[in-house]
């Protein structure tokens, strides 16, 4: 519970800066500066753990750098001033609509950044914006991350957000390919304390295999590291579906559709064949088969590293064909689904791609969304429909998207930008009006999106730490965004946001059939009382036959263990059939792209990203303590590559996209014939003061926006050929 002296007062939070919803100790000074950080040991997730990003929140939260009041650009001199709330928001409304009115809304676009998964905003009003705008060109750091496990999942489960996630804490054998959740405490795996939950599967007894062209922390923990060629997964996944057809070794326990399909799909897909081109020998596919099918339980949890490749969604798709053929799919164990407590829009349609396509390419939208990979041709080619405003709400997409030095050019055509950004940085110095959200410590917190993939079932809210004082809370800032971009420039007394939330809250009762008179809900504001009606409306909360809602969370700063994952299959699908989709046809259709690869020669040199510890993209490099160690931006290489290629300390870097000057970092962690650059760098002309003089280099500047993962469109950033010469 909080603790209150004269001096100072420590309080419980979440900590909102990745995906494993740790809970935090804050203790903050009579003037309410974050004076240290420790992890909640009272949380039953997260048990008092902590990473150093978690460490360093209070950093985070009074970095000198952050801005504090809206920012206006003189466009003639290139110059910025600080502005009035109101004044943001009335040029907003003057220059936004008229350009909308011009020439369309489809003139109009929408990028969102990853943060937008870690904050309530982000969550709740975001929605706001997209209806403000009316417009197709909708984006997002999803399309440079996850899309690809989502299509696969929404074509076999019926809803993207149906996404299965290993059992960690009772899993007898884990396969783990592409993922290193030792340095990013877990992705669409919510699970703190990563590495002790991988600890203890191997204490009791388990088995844990991870694949990966570099031999990462987490692989360094594991029973077994396999190199892999990077880009092969999907051929490996095919070897392990050919073997268990084959040798007889299928153990199907859920409701399928195509299982005969699939069956056909695998039968060119050898170990032979396979290790041609993934490298992992014959033998070795066909015991990996045979060890998850005899396996008590097991799970093949796949991630980032096999998302941003060539054959990203076929990945997804092949690894929960496995869990299926195992008989671990929705089984304790196994790879399950988890049940969250705050319940959102239940899917009334299966899932689809491609209801509307990119006007230049002709990319096909997914979960509402257009590819991040074309953002930069609908800003810079010309005709009806052609983007000449856009609105960021926390993203980075020069240094996080493909193509990065393209991006920033097409920004700079732009006719109007607004951010909403704590940061002036590489994307938002090209916008005309930056809106910055508060501190965190101002912010509620609540994890709408992570806790749909929690390998426990788990819930916790943190109320604001710290008074707002004068300034808009972020919930408030999207409200009156949403109305400016309409052309109606509120001020705060109009209080765009409580008509916002009334809206919202009476459909949501009206859905759910509740009777017209509105029920008394919990909370400090609209706000709060949305998110109780969530609880309440969820599966434990009071009004669907439990007792949870808001008032229970509160009286629970800790947060509160749900129980362990449950199966929940038939009731969660969403497909026409009812019944798992195992074969969907646009996966089907898209195999034959990876047999014709299969002719191709293998480049000499290929490239994939790497995460760090200290960071989370590129909003974290401006942390003194989290720009240390090992958290530096180098080029890892083999040694026989620096020999063979007759390389020195540094090397210049070419691709079809690109070209980079980096230091090397010779490392025999990493397999022959591949090199790595960690994500998020590329500061040179920051104005942020750390992150300047730690700035890297821009890996996007070398992956090819033009290549995409076609199921998902997401960007390939994994496998990308490249060329190295003496620097």
């Amino acid at each position: 519970m909080a603790q209150i002296t004269a001096d100072s007062r420590t309080l419980l939070r979440t900590c909102p800066l990745c995906e494993a919803v740790c809970g935090l100790e804050i203790t903050l000074d009579s003037n309410d500066h974050v004076t240290s950080v420790r992890g909640d040991r009272q949380d039953p997730f997260s048990k008092g753990f902590i990473c150093p990003k978690g460490a360093s929140f209070g950093h985070l939260d009074e970095d000198p750098d952050r801005l504090t009041e809206p920012m206006i650009r003189d466009r003639a001199t290139d110059t910025w001033r600080t502005a009035s709330w109101t004044e943001a928001f009335e040029l907003i409304a003057a220059r936004f609509p008229a350009i909308v009115a011009e020439h369309g809304n489809q003139s109009a676009a929408l990028y969102l950044g990853n943060p937008n998964a870690h904050t309530v905003a982000g969550a709740l009003y975001v929605p706001v914006l997209i209806r403000a705008l009316g417009t197709k060109n909708l984006y997002s750091a999803s399309t440079a991350d996850q899309m690809p496990k989502q299509v696969a999942s929404g074509l076999m489960f019926g809803d993207p957000l149906t996404v299965p996630v290993p059992d960690l804490d009772r899993t007898d054998y884990l396969l783990m390919l592409g993922a290193n959740p030792l340095e990013s405490n877990g992705s669409l795996c919510t699970a703190p304390d990563f590495p002790g939950r991988l600890k203890a599967l191997r204490k009791r007894g388990g088995k844990f295999v991870v694949v990966d062209p570099r031999v990462t922390r987490t692989a360094k923990l594991a029973d077994e590291h396999l190199f892999i060629r990077p880009g092969s997964d999907a051929y490996l996944l095919f070897g392990i579906v050919h073997t268990l057809f084959e040798h007889g070794l299928t153990d199907v326990r859920v409701e399928v559709a195509g299982l005969d399909d699939v069956r056909t799909a695998a039968a060119d897909f050898t170990p032979e064949v396979v290790a041609a081109r993934t490298g992992v020998s014959a033998e070795t596919v066909i015991r990996i088969a045979r060890e998850l099918a005899a396996a008590p339980t097991a799970a093949v949890y796949a991630r980032i590293g096999t998302c941003t490749a060539e054959f990203g969604t076929l990945t997804q798709w092949l690894v929960e064909v496995v869990n299926v053929l195992t008989g671990n799919l929705d089984s304790p164990g196994g790879a399950m689904f988890a049940d969250a407590a705050a319940g959102g829009i239940v899917r009334s349609k299966p899932f689809r791609t491609g209801r509307w396509a990119s006007r230049v390419r002709g990319l096909p939208e997914a979960m509402g969304e257009l590819p991040v990979a074309t953002l930069a041709d609908e800003i810079g080619t010309p005709g009806e429909g052609q983007v000449r405003a856009l609105v960021t709400v926390a993203g980075n997409p020069v240094l996080s998207a493909p193509s990065g030095a393209r991006l920033a050019t097409a920004f700079a055509q732009l006719d109007f930008m607004v951010s909403v950004d704590r940061y002036l940085n590489e994307t938002t110095r090209h916008a005309d009006v930056i809106l910055p959200p508060p501190r965190p410590v101002q912010s509620p917190h609540y994890d709408f999106a992570l806790l749909q993939f929690a390998v426990r079932n788990y819930a916790r809210y943190s109320p604001p730490l710290v008074p707002l004082g004068d300034r808009p809370s972020e919930p408030e800032i999207l409200a009156r965004l949403g109305s400016a971009l309409t052309g109606q420039p509120h001020s705060a007394a109009d209080e765009p946001l409580a008509a916002v939330d009334e809206l919202i809250i009476a459909g949501m009762l009206h859905k759910a059939g509740i009777p017209e008179r509105r029920p008394e809900l919990i909370g400090a504001n609209s706000t709060e009382q949305r998110i109780d009606l969530m609880l309440r409306l969820g599966p434990y909360g009071e009004w669907n036959g439990g007792t949870l809602n808001l008032r229970v969370l509160l009286d629970n700063p800790h947060g509160l263990d749900l129980g362990p994952l449950r199966p929940r299959l038939p009731g969660a699908l969403r497909t026409a059939s009812k019944k798992v989709e195992l074969a969907p046809r646009p996966l089907l259709d898209d195999i034959a792209r990876m047999r014709a690869r299969l002719a191709d020669p293998a480049p000499d040199v290929v490239l994939i990203g790497r995460r760090q510890l200290r960071s989370n993209n590129s909003w974290m490099h401006n942390i003194p303590t989290l720009v240390s160690g090992s958290n530096t931006c180098t080029l890892q290489i083999n040694p026989a590559d620096v020999a063979r290629l007759g390389l020195g300390d540094a090397a210049v870097v070419k691709s079809a996209a690109g070209t980079l000057t980096v230091p090397l970092e010779p490392t025999d962690t990493i397999m022959a014939g591949v090199v790595s650059l960690p994500h998020g760098w590329g500061h040179g002309d920051s104005t942020q003061t750390v992150a300047r003089a730690h700035a890297g280099v821009n890996a996007n500047v070398l992956t090819d926006d033009s290549v995409v993962d076609v199921p998902s469109g997401n960007a390939v950033f994994n496998g990308v050929p490249v060329t190295l010469t003496p620097a």
